[in-house]
């Protein structure tokens, strides 16, 4: 009896033994897994950056950023209470709002193609030179040799050649090329009001079909005569509803967007030099 306990016994310790020699512990797998990552090379055999981690932004993207970080700042500050929006000078006009965001953060950065030029904004198109359109839809046509670092991306007009129902369908199409960091410009007969309005996109969510944007100054009061303006910032609403806004005779939108080639001021200097 104890001659077969002690067999049955060397058995089992035997299967152990040969189990345990044909598999890893997890520890040591976990680091052999580790050590063996894949790195990989350029063509000119130099390492290429972690493909799972985050790259640098590009100039242009810091850019938009930084305007867009600013426009947060400000609305935060703001703390909801609606802001002086009234004589020319004040940032909270709707078009002063994003005109001072991209002063602000201007100097930094360039146009490769015109490296030696500070950017510009445009103005608005003087109403007579909008006919037969109304005011609000257009910028001034700066070229980009004189600073204008925004090219047109896309624009709706209200074409009355055109059913109300293929409008609003050319109009909601319009509306879904909206990227961050692009500046919009309609002419709007809707919720808040009538006339122009400028914003910035903060990007287009295929999935919900809703823009999200920040602004100032589209919602607003009157005191004592003196026009003040809620800045929003990361306001949602439907597509459509902007559509409704601007598909009317007479009205429309543009999106501007920033040039491709949009650099560091710093690295002219450098190429100068």
């Amino acid at each position: 009896m104890r001659s077969l306990c002690r067999t049955l016994l060397c058995a089992v310790l035997l299967c152990s033994l040969c189990l345990s020699l044909l598999t890893p512990p997890a520890a040591l797998a976990e680091e052999d897994l580790h050590m063996e990552e894949a790195v990989l090379l350029n063509d000119d055999g130099s390492e290429s950056p972690d493909p799972d981690g985050a790259l640098p932004p590009t100039a242009r993207e810091d850019f938009i950023n930084r305007i867009i970080a600013l426009g947060e700042k400000l609305y935060h500050k703001s703390g909801g209470k609606a802001q002086r929006a009234h004589y020319a000078g004040d940032i909270y006009v709707c078009k002063n709002f994003t005109v001072y965001l991209f002063r602000q953060n201007r100097d930094d950065f360039r146009m490769k193609e015109f490296p030696d030029t500070q950017l510009v904004i445009p103005n608005n198109l003087p109403a007579k030179q909008c006919k037969p359109y109304a005011y609000g839809i257009f910028w001034e046509d700066v070229p980009a040799e004189k600073g204008n670092p925004f090219e047109v991306a896309a624009q709706f007009t209200y074409n009355s050649e055109l059913s109300h129902e293929e409008n609003m369908e050319l109009a909601c199409d319009f509306m879904r090329q909206a990227q961050r960091g692009d500046f919009f410009q309609m002419s709007a007969d809707y919720d808040y009001g009538v006339g122009a309005h400028s914003a910035i996109m903060l990007g287009y969510d295929p999935d919900e079909d809703t823009i999200h944007w920040m602004d100032s100054n589209m919602r607003g009061k009157k005191v004592d005569g003196i026009r003040y303006g809620i800045v929003q910032f990361d306001e949602v609403k439907p597509v459509t509803w902007w559509a409704d806004a601007f598909c009317v005779k007479r009205r429309g939108a543009t999106l501007y967007r920033l040039r491709s080639d949009i650099i560091y001021a710093e690295d002219t200097q450098h190429e100068n030099k």
